[in-house]
């Protein structure tokens, strides 16, 4: 396999959406019994972790309430007021923040890449893991 194919299928990697990024590595990794080193494998993860900025954890939910005003019309309706709340745990406490309408979007990417970022580095396990045992194979046949 040459370093040129190889840092082709690092970019295609890094460049696909979350589960195309999977399927072009299992069938990388499946069919063309590509060997990488424990350096290979970080530097697919650094490059693919690099592009994952805004990121948070946690989930973004609209919630309807009612104010404090006793004469307010929307709550007397039963329309109440919405809001976004990002909910999550810092530690072993629960946390909830008032998200204004317009960041709503910003932060439901910022989760999503998340999310995407703890498939990769449960893939990073897997492939550090046959890479390192590739590595002790290889030091055992010398």
């Amino acid at each position: 396999m040459t370093k040129q194919h190889t840092e082709a299928v690092y970019a295609i990697d890094a460049c696909s959406r979350p589960a195309m990024g999977v399927i072009v590595y299992v069938w990388y990794y499946t069919y063309m019994h590509f060997i990488e080193s424990p350096v290979e494998v970080q530097r697919w993860f650094q490059a693919s972790a690099r592009q994952m900025w805004p990121i948070a954890e946690g989930s973004l939910s609209l919630r309807k309430s009612k104010c404090i005003r006793k004469t307010c019309s929307a709550c007397a309706s039963g329309e109440g007021h919405t809001s976004y709340v990002l909910s999550g745990h810092t530690g072993s406490r629960r946390f909830s923040i008032y998200v204004p309408d317009e960041l709503a979007p910003q932060i439901q990417q910022a989760i999503d890449n998340g999310r995407h970022l703890q498939e990769l580095m449960n893939e990073a396990g897997v492939r550090l893991v046959q890479a390192l045992k590739n590595r002790r194979n290889e030091q055992n046949r010398e």
